[in-house]
């Protein structure tokens, strides 16, 4: 565990400064995994709505790890109860927590048979630069690190830090989303719910005065992905991802030779399991040049979905109801000459900011009370007990061309 020579700080618009001081937090922000990050959009298609949410997992990532730092250093017990190995490990699941993010947020998923988690754990656990920076520190650390990824580590506190209701990556990236997109709707006072923090029975409490920080955190979270992530602007975006994704491995298996000049690509579409150089090599620069390359190749529905994706010609799209509303929009899409499997496509968005858990109490927001009794959030406030009763949101639309 050993010490940078000097503090090493990095400017952050959300917190100030990253603070670093472990050398094996500093070899792991260089490694060439992790700069990856640097070019991969935290949100998928918001820049298309918001023109100033160019912001990085790079950026994300280290904001993420900041708080962890901040928790495990400032909240008294965990700073008590956690061992110099156990903050370490954690702060580590921190930072690397995304770094198996393939372009484009979550909508590569659809080209990839392998989700982003599985990248992540294979980064950490594999023949990589990070993975030789772990093991130079401890053998036991790449698994350790991993554990806590995939919410196994058997202390349950290291795994709601990185991962719970009330976690580290969440109040960054709505603090961070809310920023850089301009808007206020992710705002809520981290600094009092980290110094409301407190641990009781290896459970992340807060006290029950700082239970209205807590609801604005969770109204944040409302307001932030039916405002910001399910923006329709940004799924329509999203959905010609998709759609160009399905049609590319159409074409590579009726005409692998058409896509020979897009090996970034082609691990993804030829193998079952792209290795981790694979998922190295292709970042959203890679991508972006495949999308030129395709505006000229010789299947148009690639062409024109490429075209779509570079210069901002996306989908319209209108709320649907039933299937009638489907029925009568393919009809429609047909009539107009596209063909229907890829140029027409609904998205049903649904979110429901807190619902507690019957299983799994680290995935729970719990409140030391004043006669020192912990219960469930939803027990004792009102709005989010409303929030919970209440009827969950749902939005479904249809996205096709426009006339």
């Amino acid at each position: 565990m050993q010490r940078t020579s000097e503090t090493k700080v990095l400017r952050d618009p959300i917190h100030g400064y990253i603070h670093v001081d472990l050398q094996v937090i500093w070899d792991c922000i260089n490694a060439r995994e992790f700069q990856r990050l640097r070019r991969i959009h935290q949100l998928g298609g918001n820049f298309q709505v918001y023109h100033t949410a160019e912001h990085s997992r790079f950026a994300h990532s280290l904001g993420v790890y900041e708080i962890v730092r901040r928790m495990v250093y400032e909240v008294h017990a965990l700073n008590e109860q956690l061992s110099e190995y156990d903050k370490m490990t954690v702060m580590l699941a921190g930072l690397l927590h995304d770094i198996g993010h393939g372009p484009f947020s979550h909508a590569f998923e659809a080209i990839s048979s392998v989700k982003h988690e599985e990248f992540t754990v294979r980064i950490i656990l594999e023949d990589t630069e990070i993975n030789h920076i772990l093991r130079a520190v401890d053998a036991r650390l790449p698994q350790a690190v991993a554990s806590i990824i995939t919410y196994d580590h058997p202390n349950p506190l290291l795994n709601q830090i990185v991962s719970g209701q009330l976690d580290a990556d969440r109040m960054d990236y709505l603090l961070r989303d809310a920023y850089f997109t301009g808007t206020s709707y992710g705002e809520f006072d981290l600094e009092r719910i980290i110094r409301t923090m407190r641990v009781r029975n290896g459970k992340i409490v807060v006290k029950e005065s700082g239970i209205h920080t807590v609801e604005d955190y969770i109204m944040a979270r409302y307001h932030m992905y039916w405002q910001v992530y399910y923006h329709p602007i940004a799924r329509s975006y999203e959905t010609i991802l998709h759609l160009l994704f399905k049609r590319m491995k159409t074409v590579y298996r009726e005409h692998p030779e058409w896509l020979s000049d897009l090996k970034m690509f082609l691990p993804f579409l030829a193998k079952a399991q792209p290795d981790v150089h694979d998922h190295f090599i292709l970042d959203e620069s890679a991508a972006l040049y495949g999308f030129t390359v395709l505006t000229t190749g010789k299947d148009p529905i690639l062409a024109d979905l490429a075209g779509r994706l570079l210069n901002r010609r996306l989908f319209a799209y209108t709320t649907i109801h039933n299937d009638e509303d489907i029925d009568a929009i393919r009809t429609e899409v047909a009539l107009r000459g596209y063909d229907t499997e890829y140029y027409l496509a609904c998205d049903q968005a649904y979110q429901r900011p807190y619902q507690p858990y019957k299983a799994g109490d680290g995935h729970n927001i719990w409140v030391i009370c004043e006669d020192d009794s912990v219960k469930e959030l939803s027990e004792i406030s009102d709005i989010v007990s409303a929030i919970v009763r209440g009827k969950s949101k749902e939005d479904k639309k249809a996205f096709y061309p426009e006339v």
